[in-house]
């Protein structure tokens, strides 16, 4: 595992942290559920389904609006996040629930321990999944589910950097996805469709779906700027994935 990584995108995230909740927060807050860039609500999708009574743990918790209203649905669950002021902003959200101060690619916890994983981008976006994927694995039950939400390949070949803008030509090649610079040594991944699958079944996971959130017309995104501006609802720009642990 790449260690100065994991301390770079730590940094990137103490530093931003303030910034990301007041021009995020509105959109992620508006009502609890909202999977992704584009706030797209978990009645629709049912990528979760009912999870209450299930121990549950969000990888990347941020601010814990995902796991704060799960826990408010009867759920137990585990806020965890790389960045000690993401913590901050979920302890001043949520004061009970419980937070770890953790990297996803070394889970604390002991195998076997939760029914549930689950992330809106968080960790599965800033981390290698080949190194995260495996410790998911570990600390699912048999049968348990591991749900997360990432950006597709469709807004990564798309994505103009010029003008930071997801535009309708392709601007870089498909089958060079994996790590992404996001400066000062941090990364995000995106994968090809073929190298999440092979992750998952290297690790004991089978795919129970794949949802592409597509957002209502003109709804609205802090986060990308696109062009055309309905770019969404016309191509995906998000992979919500639903996997069981086999055994």
């Amino acid at each position: 595992m790449n260690w100065e990584q994991v301390k770079a995108n730590r940094r990137v995230w103490d530093r931003i942290s303030s910034w990301y909740q007041q021009a995020h927060g509105p959109q992620i807050s508006r009502r609890p559920k909202l999977w992704g860039a584009w706030s797209v609500p978990e009645e629709e999708l049912g990528a979760l389904g009912p999870t209450a009574g299930l121990r549950a743990l969000e990888l990347g918790c941020g601010g814990a609006q995902w796991a704060g209203a799960l826990a408010a649905e009867g759920a137990a669950v585990i806020g965890l996040d790389l960045s000690g002021e993401q913590l901050r902003a979920a302890r001043a959200r949520v004061p009970d629930l419980p937070l770890v101060h953790a990297a996803a690619e070394t889970l604390p916890f002991r195998s076997g321990s939760f029914d549930l994983v689950f992330c809106d981008h968080g960790a599965l976006s800033w981390s290698n999944p080949r190194d995260t994927v495996p410790e998911v694995a570990r600390v699912l039950v048999p049968g348990g589910r591991l749900v997360f939400n990432t950006a597709s390949p469709w807004v990564r070949v798309c994505y103009d950097g010029s003008s930071d803008r997801v535009t309708a030509n392709l601007r870089s090649s498909y089958f060079d996805l994996g790590a992404l610079d996001e400066g000062d040594g941090a990364r995000t991944y995106t994968l090809t469709y073929g190298a999440w699958t092979r992750v998952f079944r290297a690790n004991g996971l089978v795919v129970e779906d794949l949802i592409e959130p597509q957002p209502a017309p003109n709804a609205p995104s802090s986060y990308y700027t696109c062009d055309p501006a309905d770019w969404a609802t016309r191509w995906p720009a998000e992979t919500l994935w639903v996997t069981r642990k086999t055994q």
